[in-house]
């Protein structure tokens, strides 16, 4: 199960909610800076997950309308829903998997690059994790603005940690290609 899903079931564990709700709260949580969700697909797993008997529909189309604006589907989480987050949280928790960055296959050829052309791509690669910094900033004072749960902040944080970590690498890496010691 991807963590999109999981997301929509732990979003949907505090009451029913429809697709645009959740997705409002998944944004609110910053979790396109840390969970890769992307945010298009989130309407389509739900009316997965409740072909599955994940989630159920409480309130369809124009019985949802809201305000007098558009009607919406509202979904539930169902006793199978919960079961299913909770073995996925578990599973998520101990789960140890490859990060599947582009930034690796880079690394693998950097040697098919000039020298001068080579360290360009490491400084914008810094320029860029440097802009990431200051975007996840960004997300983590919105997040308080709109007084989102304090746990998310673990989220913002650990990917901040992994910019710092690769943005240090790559400034001991320039050194050292600089020192013609890479590749």
């Amino acid at each position: 199960m991807s963590s999109t899903r999981v997301l929509i079931l732990g979003v949907l564990l505090d009451g029913p909610l429809h697709g645009y709700e959740v997705r409002k709260t998944l944004e609110l949580w910053g979790a396109q800076h840390w969970a890769n969700v992307a945010f298009g697909s989130i309407y389509h797993a739900l009316g997965k997950m409740a072909q599955e008997g994940l989630l159920e529909v409480v309130e369809r189309g124009e019985d949802a309308g809201r305000g007098g604006g558009r009607g919406r589907t509202v979904y539930a989480i169902t006793p199978e829903g919960r079961a299913e987050f909770d073995r996925r949280l578990r599973e998520h928790w101990s789960e140890i998997m490859p990060i599947a960055d582009p930034f690796l296959v880079a690394l693998t050829f950097m040697d098919r690059l000039p020298k001068a052309d080579l360290l360009a791509a490491v400084r914008e690669r810094g320029e860029r994790l440097r802009e990431g910094f200051a975007m996840l900033e960004r997300a983590r004072h919105a997040k308080r603005a709109a007084d989102a749960p304090r746990h998310v902040d673990e989220c913002i944080a650990l990917s901040a940690a992994e910019y710092r970590a690769q943005l240090e690498w790559l400034e001991q890496a320039a050194e050292r290609i600089d020192r013609d010691e890479i590749p």
